[in-house]
């Protein structure tokens, strides 16, 4: 069943809290209701703040009292993927490696929402150290699609699509790996973007794969996304990868208007195996594109068929390196009763992660191994740069590029557990653009005949998130897709 009433987005709750129409407390005691009532049914939420976000909204009503040091996000209630550090609030990744673990501060892009007076509702459910494109790798169980809680929200950021799409909370920050905040945006019919590599920092966010990780805004349309990138992309010296540029009013890139871009449609995304029902929903959405102005012109990006193999040599190589911290000694979970450091090491590791992760730690670590080295991850290093170097040509022929983000809807779940090749290969449109460093945006465009969503991705060039945002609300306006939610109760 879908819902084509308004929902409460951050624009339009920020108009209420500015006429007093509703008070901060007001909104986040409603909040809490409805996550009570509603969240049960679909295991979004790790940890619910509390005690800290009706403390924040306290001191959000008095900012609206004095008129003074209000934000679009003053007042609005906003959940984390349980990724960010976050200063007093357990923090988890979605691993029984962190149980316990509190983090003394929190990450940067944390401390921007809360200075900008957001409220802080809870920490969102995840697949363990974000890897995963289904939130069936949690260590706390499986989130459920709101549009349907046998299928799959997508991953690894699956609690923060389900928790927008279900108005759990009315935005979200998630982190995009390769695909996971794009992928679950588009499996739970939100928007989702990933933006350029080093455009919002990385400090404070457990690190996955260092050179492939960024976090992304989850929304519930493009002027909530502009909005809420505004607060929180920008220049961090403790980031050592964020770039130091500018950053524009993204809001200012919601223009109705495509006139005079070209979009590029490239052969490879459109291949056998892709679902119809996927295809044809992109391929109607870039007509609607074209007929609001935009040029649409076919483009190549050859080395497409290496990203998913260049990707998961990569990515567990780094997170092989990235975990080797977890050593049951210095944060949450230590084993019981090891006569030495080596067992403690080896039975704590084992209690603590979950079988994907070790999986890829296996794996990261074999390709970095002496012998292995220059086969593997050298050989994968040089693909990734002939991955990037296609979209650089590309570029020359386009502004933007449009995609599928997934090759099918939303699949159910335990569909593919059973095989891992046919999971990784959920995000092979998304990786590629991780391997680049370009920021890609998901788009609701449409739903299969059972009612499931499908998103459209939108790929620009280094800092070209005005140009996506441009896109994403021109055709968004021109269309319905976003208005529509599911009916959960």
């Amino acid at each position: 069943m879908t819902n084509q009433s308004d929902q409460r987005t951050i624009a339009s709750l920020h108009r209420q809290l500015i006429r007093g129409d509703v008070s901060s407390v007001e909104l986040t005691r409603d909040y809490m209701r409805r996550i009570e009532r509603i969240d049960p049914s679909l295991n979004t939420y790790l940890l619910r703040s509390t005690d800290l976000a009706l403390k924040q909204a306290e001191e959000a009503n008095r900012r609206f009292k004095k008129k003074g040091n209000v934000t679009p996000l003053t007042g609005i209630p906003i959940a984390l993927k349980d990724i960010f550090v976050t200063k007093g609030i357990p923090t988890t990744c979605g691993s029984k490696i962190l149980k316990g673990y509190v983090p003394p501060y929190n990450g940067t892009a944390v401390q921007k929402l809360i200075n900008a007076g957001a409220i802080i509702m809870g920490k969102l459910n995840m697949d363990e150290f974000a890897m995963g494109s289904s939130n069936e790798y949690s260590a706390f169980g499986p989130v459920k699609n709101p549009w349907n809680p046998d299928f799959v929200p997508g991953g690894s950021s699956g609690g923060s699509s389900a928790a927008v799409a279900a108005d759990l909370c009315v935005a979200s920050l998630g982190t995009d790996t390769g695909g996971s905040v794009r992928q679950p945006a588009s499996c739970c019919g939100i928007v989702g973007l990933k933006p350029t590599y080093g455009r919002i920092s990385r400090y404070g966010i457990i690190a996955f794969a260092s050179s492939l990780d960024q976090v992304g805004p989850m929304t519930k349309d493009v002027t909530d996304c502009a909005m809420l990138l505004n607060i929180i992309a920008g220049f961090d010296p403790s980031d050592a990868t964020s770039l130091d540029t500018p950053v524009p009013d993204y809001t200012k890139a919601l223009v109705p208007d495509v006139k005079g871009l070209t979009i590029g449609i490239p052969k490879e995304y459109f291949v056998e195996g892709i679902d119809s029902e996927v295809a044809d929903a992109v391929r109607n959405a870039s007509e609607i594109i074209k007929g609001l102005g935009a040029k649409c012109v076919e483009i190549s990006l050859p080395h497409t068929k290496y990203a998913v193999p260049t990707y998961y040599i990569i990515a567990p190589a780094e997170a092989s390196a990235n975990l080797a911290r977890y050593d049951s000694i210095r944060y949450g979970h230590r084993a019981k009763k090891c006569k030495d450091l080596s067992e403690l090491y080896e039975q704590g590791r084992t209690e603590g992660f979950g079988p994907e992760v070790t999986l890829r730690i296996i794996i990261g670590t074999y390709v970095l191994s002496s012998g292995y080295y220059d086969a593997y991850y050298l050989k994968a290093q040089k693909t990734r740069t002939l991955i990037g170097r296609d979209f650089f040509e590309a570029f020359k022929k386009c502004d933007a590029i449009i995609t599928p983000v997934m090759p099918t809807p939303p699949f159910r779940l335990g569909e593919k557990l059973a095989d891992p090749l046919k999971m990784y290969l959920s995000d092979i449109f998304t990786i590629p653009v991780n391997l680049a460093g370009l920021p890609g945006i998901s788009v609701p465009c449409g739903f299969t005949n059972s009612q499931l969503p499908i998103g459209m991705q939108l790929i620009g060039k280094p800092l070209g998130e005005e140009t996506l945002l441009r896109i994403a609300y021109t055709y968004e306006q021109a269309t319905e897709w976003h208005k529509r939610k599911p009916v959960v109760r």
